[in-house]
């Protein structure tokens, strides 16, 4: 087996036309497919965890957060994959995006809802993660 070493990738055809084959004769963009931003927070005591492309995060009140990316996104239209976890109760909570503030190219806010009765509430182990082009 051999190695390739590079600092860089440059598609031949232009600067962001790297695909990469899949299954069968299928090929998927090498940029679509990376996750620009994500995120491990508690939103409880810690804040940040664990982070890519996060500049701050800011406990926004009780099961809200707001993220602030490092870099900007190109448009407000991108892709939010989310889960939570709390463990001070017998409730399932869900990472929401805030209804009253949509996603913008510079960040996002998320209500951390708990399920059973569809109110706030800190969680521990909250995740995120974006896809789509950055700006």
């Amino acid at each position: 087996m051999s190695t390739l070493n590079v600092d860089a990738l440059v598609g031949n055809t232009s600067a962001n036309a790297i695909t990469v084959r899949g299954e069968g004769s299928a090929t998927t963009s090498l940029q679509q497919g990376l996750a620009k931003v994500w995120c491990n927070w508690d939103n409880d005591a810690t804040g940040i965890v664990d982070s890519l492309n996060i500049g701050s995060f800011t406990d926004v009140g009780s099961g809200a957060s707001r993220l602030v990316y490092t870099t900007n996104m190109g448009n407000a239209t991108y892709c939010i994959a989310t889960s939570s976890v709390h463990d001070g109760g017998s409730f399932v909570c869900v990472v929401s995006i805030d209804h009253d503030t949509p996603p913008t190219t510079s960040q996002i806010d998320f209500d951390l809802m708990q399920t059973i009765n569809d109110t706030r509430q800190d969680t521990e182990m909250n995740m995120m993660q974006v896809t789509g082009d950055l700006a």
